[in-house]
């Protein structure tokens, strides 16, 4: 594997360890970020593919809601620390790029925090991707740093890096869901330790309804 997806899988092979250590305790005291997956949760039926799913921590809490989800992520050693850490729940190696399932296959896609280096101009045919993979109705929920610039660290984790990371506009990633053919049931945004945060819960329309019952 080369290009940027090579990259990113050398650079998360080498961080893995340290990676799952920060990140697990980041995720347990976010409860924002928390109330949206169990909003998500909530709305799916059907199998979710946590894609990008790192060390495993998103695909358990979301089997702890209720879910059928697994993980995919593109570093083995991530992967390794997955299975290893939730052995009774399913992790494989693969890529958001060009997700193996059956069409109309999944009830809900979750990218938590995974979208940070895949170049903007990958993003339509990735984001294309999750609907072919959801059944009619399936919901998406993506969370990402916001912003407008591409980065270039060196070291993260403790470790050399190669790879690009990039802030993305929040409405711009909105419009593309919405070109792929989903519409935007919610938003938040907030304020992070060094980006701006946001998150979007989407639903694969059958027609142009809203995405959320009225009230």
């Amino acid at each position: 594997m080369t290009g940027y997806l090579g990259r990113a899988r050398e650079s998360y092979d080498r961080v893995a360890e340290d990676y799952a250590e920060f990140v697990r305790p980041r995720f347990a005291a976010d409860a924002v970020g928390r109330g949206m997956l169990s909003a998500f949760a909530e709305l799916v039926t059907g199998p979710v593919a946590d894609v990008g799913c790192g060390p495993g921590h998103v695909t358990a809490h979301l089997a702890g809601l209720g879910t059928q989800a697994f993980g995919v992520d593109l570093s083995p050693g991530m992967v390794e620390i997955a299975r290893r850490s939730y052995p009774d729940l399913r992790f494989e190696v693969g890529s958001m790029t060009a997700l193996d399932v059956a069409d109309g296959s999944l009830g809900g896609v979750v990218a938590w925090w995974s979208i940070f280096h895949v170049p903007p101009a990958v993003l339509p045919r990735v984001f294309a991707g999750f609907a072919r993979a959801l059944a009619p109705e399936g919901h998406v929920v993506i969370g990402f740093h916001a912003g407008n610039a591409q980065l270039q660290p060196e070291t993260a984790y403790g470790h050399p890096v190669d790879y690009d990371a990039y802030l993305l506009p929040p409405d711009h990633i909105a419009k593309l869901l919405k070109r792929a053919g989903f519409d935007i049931a919610a938003r938040v945004e907030l304020e992070g330790a060094k980006h701006p945060q946001a998150i979007l819960l989407g639903r694969k329309h059958t027609s142009r309804r809203s995405a959320l019952p009225h009230r």
